[in-house]
């Protein structure tokens, strides 16, 4: 019994309709399809009757992308160089019936998997990782958490609901609809598809919807219900770190951004997209990132967040003394950033920004992020902390557009995000406030945040004087307060003018040096121009 059941092991045949090479789609005609297993060789042979193609190749070697449900096309790996592999021919096969066709896909992904775990060479000599780049950095519970989380229906309609989000990337899409039309797009996170579809609605020759949750179900499903749109747009099951493509991408749009631009760490799958895809005139939407920052004061905030300690003081806790945790809790409650919406006139400098060009940054400078801060104060208060939000640029060739989380603007499903220190120090209008921000990835997909705020002497003498007060706070990016509160009514202080809400598109771009920071200019009219200095000098 066990030698009849090996020797059908050995051995699976499927007809196919067609076999042609991508490269030259006239030269179809009829073949066949076989796995054969002798020993400790495993192997895929794809004949075609006019004996135009003949290949022997190991199945780890392939990867195989359904264009329909008959047809699929079969990349076989060429070589291997600096851990990337190539891909040398792209061979597509028709089956008679979507049913073989299923039973093809299906004996083909186990024999894949069954010869990973066998770790077997591949026939140029190396061996395949079963452990991809992302999860080397990433620890297996964050991503599992993760991946579930964005696998459900009702976290994505969360962000589809946020019509600040949705509407930007729409209009960013079919207004440079000449960027689009008759393009190659790699949607990189694709989720419920959205994205994908507004690329097909833009005109795009394909898009492929790169998605690794379980959520790329519903994306087919979703497409599936749009035939017009859904017939240019291939749904892919994976991580962009490990997926191959059929071709290259003239395009890559993708919504990567987290709470203060960075958390969740999409930002570096967003880069390994663009070195694996994009061609090299290739255009990324968004294009470029900035972190906003500007010192705050918020005498609130201050006592809700020191308030929450105050349960550790219990001296007589059912017979209990809480006291000796009070000191712990109270720094950890101080670690939490906290994520809601606030009123700009809090801010009590104009803030500065850090730039992020998602065109030219490498990977490797996403795991550690330094900016050093330097502020004139605008009045005399106590300053609580940093406030931070972000924007992003879709610089389309038709219309640049932003897409904006500034405090004053329509709140987003991000809200702002602000450090609180638990010492404060005070300023007086005119005096400089210095310090730095230094994040550092962790792999739980996010970020421990290290900031440090200085003021210096003020008044006569103070070219002799050093730091006058330093306070510093560590945060866990990961574990965030969020308020979500509306902004809370606030009373100007006697000395202190009403600022400008801030706008986005009012902002504007000058020529600067990345190095040193450099504060926001007062609002203008944004052009062209002013787009293209920034993207020239970053």
């Amino acid at each position: 019994m066990e030698d009849s059941v090996g020797q059908k092991r050995n051995s699976r045949e499927f007809t196919l309709v067609s076999v042609a090479e991508l490269s030259s789609p006239a030269s179809a005609s009829p073949g066949i399809a076989r796995f054969t297993s002798g020993g400790s060789v495993t192997q895929l042979q794809i004949h075609q009757d006019s004996h135009q193609i003949d290949i022997h190749v190991d199945p780890r070697a392939v990867q195989i992308f359904k264009l329909g449900p008959v047809q699929s096309i079969c990349m076989v790996e060429g070589s291997v160089a600096h851990n990337q592999a190539s891909f040398s021919r792209g061979i597509s096969i028709q089956f008679r019936n979507e049913e073989e066709s299923g039973a093809f896909d299906s004996v083909f992904q186990q024999w894949k998997k069954e010869g990973n775990a066998q770790g077997r060479n591949l026939p140029n000599g190396i061996i395949q990782s079963s452990k991809s780049k992302f999860d080397e950095k990433i620890e297996e519970s964050s991503a599992k958490m993760y991946f579930h989380y964005y696998g459900q229906l009702l976290h994505q309609q969360n962000m589809l609901q946020d019509y600040v989000r949705t509407g930007t990337y729409y209009a960013a899409v079919i207004e440079n609809r000449a960027d689009f039309m008759g393009r190659v797009v790699v949607d990189v996170g694709a989720g419920s598809g959205i994205l994908s579809l507004f690329a097909a609605q833009a005109g795009a020759k394909h898009v492929y919807a790169v998605e690794a949750s379980e959520m790329a179900e519903y994306a087919r499903k979703l497409i599936a219900g749009n035939p017009t749109l859904g017939q240019r747009i291939t749904v892919i099951k994976g991580k962009v770190e490990d997926v191959e493509l059929p071709e290259k991408a003239d395009i890559l749009i993708s919504e990567p951004m987290g709470t203060l631009l960075i958390n969740e760490r999409m930002l570096e799958s967003y880069v390994i997209a663009r070195d694996r895809f994009l061609t090299p005139e290739g255009q990324m939407f968004p294009t470029v990132g900035r972190i906003h920052m500007a010192p705050f004061t918020d005498e609130y905030l201050f006592i809700e967040i020191a308030n929450k300690a105050l349960f550790w003081q219990q001296q007589n806790y059912y017979g209990v003394d809480l006291t000796p945790l009070y000191g712990t809790a109270f720094q950890g409650y101080f670690s939490q950033p906290v994520v809601d919406a606030f009123d700009p006139r809090l801010l009590i400098a104009p803030p500065m920004f850090h730039v992020i060009d998602f065109t030219k940054v490498k990977e490797e400078e996403l795991y550690e992020i330094d900016i050093p801060l330097k502020f004139t104060a605008s009045v005399g208060a106590r300053v609580h902390g940093l406030a931070c939000w972000f924007d992003v640029l879709f610089n389309g060739s038709t219309v640049h557009r932003w897409l904006t989380t500034a405090p004053g603007s329509p709140t987003t499903h991000w809200y702002q995000m602000r450090c609180v220190l638990s010492q404060p120090i005070y300023v007086m209008a005119g005096q400089e406030i210095t310090g730095r921000l230094h994040m550092v990835a962790h792999n739980a997909q996010s970020y421990t945040i290290y900031l440090t705020l200085s003021t210096k002497m003020w008044g006569p003498g103070a070219e002799q004087g050093g730091i006058l007060q330093t306070s510093s706070c560590k945060l866990d990016l990961k574990e965030p307060y969020y308020r979500m509160s509306q902004p809370q009514a606030y009373t100007l202080a006697q000395d202190q003018q009403q600022p400008p809400l801030l706008q986005t598109q009012d902002i504007p771009i000058q020529s600067q040096d990345l190095d040193e920071p450099e504060m926001m200019q007062e609002p203008s009219p944004n052009s062209r121009a002013q787009v293209n200095s920034l993207m020239q000098n970053i």
